[in-house]
């Protein structure tokens, strides 16, 4: 049986720093404020973490990994493209269910990132999009999505599923799988051709 790694003290002050961000948003939440949380010195923060930003990079560029690295062999499948836009549709909710808060904060703190790292997280974002507009433009094309504007659809489609980190509950009624079927089935009828 495989022994899970031990907590660390950076893994607490990265799973700390969520939760802070996410309560308070980036720009408000303070090292003294995560220091205190975490329950150390705040220059102590300092021997783990250069700055309050390096955190957040972490935290964005984890998830932005995970997204991507989700979505990519999804492309390659033998499918048609209405199971790959579901394929895609529930992986997002995984990858988003695991970490709801972190979800949280990648979605809305990215833009606190500075320069390289916003250009290098901006390039991993567009992946991520584009391999969703792939999949549409697919299904436009060869008839299956009755749509024009493939970008309306691709905002809508990650609108609605980003929303999910809002109102997701671990302890909740619905399983992240039930969430993901739910969401995929009435995301995917809308722009089916066979609906019409």
């Amino acid at each position: 049986m495989e022994v899970a790694a031990p907590f660390s003290r950076k893994d607490k002050i990265i799973q700390q720093a969520t939760l802070l961000f996410d309560d308070k948003g980036y720009s408000a939440a303070s090292m003294r404020d995560l220091a205190k949380e975490v329950g150390i010195e705040a220059g102590s923060l300092y021997s783990h973490f250069k700055s309050k930003e390096s955190i957040l990079q972490n935290i964005c560029f984890k998830m932005a990994t995970e997204y991507v690295d989700s979505i990519r062999p999804i492309l390659d499948l033998p499918f048609n493209s209405s199971e790959k836009l579901t394929l895609a549709i529930q992986s997002h909710i995984r990858v988003l269910t695991q970490d709801p808060q972190a979800s949280s904060v990648f979605q809305q703190d990215w833009k606190n990132l500075s320069q390289p790292y916003l250009n290098e997280f901006i390039k991993m974002r567009e992946e991520y999009e584009e391999a969703f507009r792939q999949i549409i433009a697919e299904g436009i094309k060869n008839g299956e999505f009755g749509i024009e504007d493939e970008k309306f659809v691709l905002l809508t489609i990650l609108s609605s599923i980003n929303w999910t980190s809002r109102w997701y509950k671990p302890d909740g009624k619905l399983k992240p799988d039930q969430i993901a079927k739910r969401l995929s089935d009435i995301l995917i009828k809308g722009i089916s051709t066979s609906n019409k």
